[in-house]
């Protein structure tokens, strides 16, 4: 293993997050692809952020994940025309965002929980549908089944009394 992952490894063991000057704490919205990703910073403004190479293979990140950002030159690269905001400096783990909740430093936009945040999305899906279909019990709001044009049927042979009968 090669000591710049060993360190990695090590700095995110860690159990307290201290933040440098020009950092902070970002929500993961959206991979993007060719170690791009779309955050969202703790006043709700979303930008792009590079995800370096050095991470990869060790740290695995997902919708929803928090990180820590670089964003000293954020506005300076946002007014030259750069898409690309910010640098990942540390991927946050789940008991580090627990401690982290707990203290002063942490956004309150991010202290909803996730279950709390899909559960409002479900609820606003849903209420619509059952005020425009209240009599729908028939098919208990499952999609109309389709047929299955895998599975080959059997010949079935008309038989004599059939096509007896047609002419």
């Amino acid at each position: 293993m090669k000591a710049g992952r060993k360190n990695l490894r090590r700095a995110c063991s860690e159990g307290a997050v201290t933040l440098a000057e020009g950092e902070g704490f970002m929500q993961v919205l959206a991979l993007r692809g060719s170690n791009l990703i779309e955050v969202m910073d703790a006043k709700g403004v979303k930008s792009l952020a590079l995800f370096p190479a050095k991470f990869h293979k060790s740290f695995w990140i997902k919708k929803g994940n928090f990180v820590v950002v670089d964003a000293s030159g954020r506005d300076q690269a946002l007014e030259s025309g750069s898409k690309i905001a910010c640098v990942v400096s540390q991927v946050l783990f789940h008991d580090q965002v627990r401690a982290m909740e707990k203290s002063e430093e942490w956004p309150d936009i991010f202290k909803s929980t996730p279950k709390e945040i899909l559960e409002a999305r479900t609820h606003e899906r849903t209420t619509p549908q059952i005020e425009e279909e209240p009599d729908s019990d028939e098919d208990d709001d499952l999609p109309p089944l389709e047929a299955n044009t895998n599975r080959h049927r059997p010949f079935e042979p008309d038989t004599d009394s059939d096509s007896g009968s047609d002419s």
